[in-house]
């Protein structure tokens, strides 16, 4: 499984890339308005000179023309370059138009095994089931992550599953449990992954071992 941080600050994906672990990042409207980007697409392209992989931009019109318009210019900026698009009728009615100009797809805002199926259907690249966000009104979030995987290997579905919206470090794990070919993470999170007590107990009764040894 790979791990896309999901975030659109600069400094956070200069670190997290320099790491070695990430392999891709997500954003949305949210993430870029937080960060004050003024300019997305210079923001965009500064991100994929540090990650070389699909680096996820959202269009934001509300009818199929319009994100079809949106997705190709926002494709035209950089190879890397991912559309985000909603699960909406418009939605999908642009994928399947923009899956056969070879324009990569990220099916977001999905909810539901039924939604993600459509979304494999119509020709996304990726689709995003949002785990935390369904857990939030007490459904089983990852549960859509494992029924998406199983009905797309049975039935050799190309679309890779990211697993969106997850909270903290044991969601990535059940992500990778549930087949998820990627998680998309907070930087928090990552950070949070690499940590555990008995691992900063190891390296400071190390480094007073050390110390010692040394003194001798």
């Amino acid at each position: 499984m790979r791990i896309f941080l999901d975030t659109a600050n600069i400094e956070h994906i200069r670190h997290a890339a320099g790491l070695g672990v990430i392999s891709g990042v997500t954003t949305n409207p949210t993430l870029v308005a937080r960060e004050g980007a003024g300019d997305l697409k210079a923001a965009i392209l500064e991100i994929c000179s540090m990650v070389h992989g699909p680096i996820s931009v959202e269009a934001l019109s509300p009818d199929a023309d319009g994100i079809k318009q949106e997705a190709r210019e926002l494709a035209s900026w950089h190879k890397n370059v991912v559309v985000k698009i909603p699960i909406s009728e418009a939605g999908l009615e642009a994928i399947s138009v923009l899956s056969r100009e070879n324009i990569k797809t990220n099916l977001t805002l999905c909810f539901s095994a039924n939604q993600a199926l459509l979304g494999a259907l119509a020709g996304a690249t990726y689709v995003s089931p949002f785990v935390g966000r369904l857990d939030d009104i007490g459904h089983h979030g990852m549960g859509v992550v494992a029924d998406t995987v199983g009905i797309y290997n049975y039935y050799k579905l190309p679309t890779q599953v990211i697993a969106a919206s997850l909270r903290h470090p044991l969601h990535t794990i059940e992500a990778a449990k549930a087949g998820a070919h990627i998680a998309t993470i907070p930087y928090s999170m990552l950070m949070q992954m690499i940590r555990h007590p008995l691992t900063d107990i190891g390296i400071a009764r190390f480094a007073e071992d050390w110390k010692k040894v040394a003194k001798q």
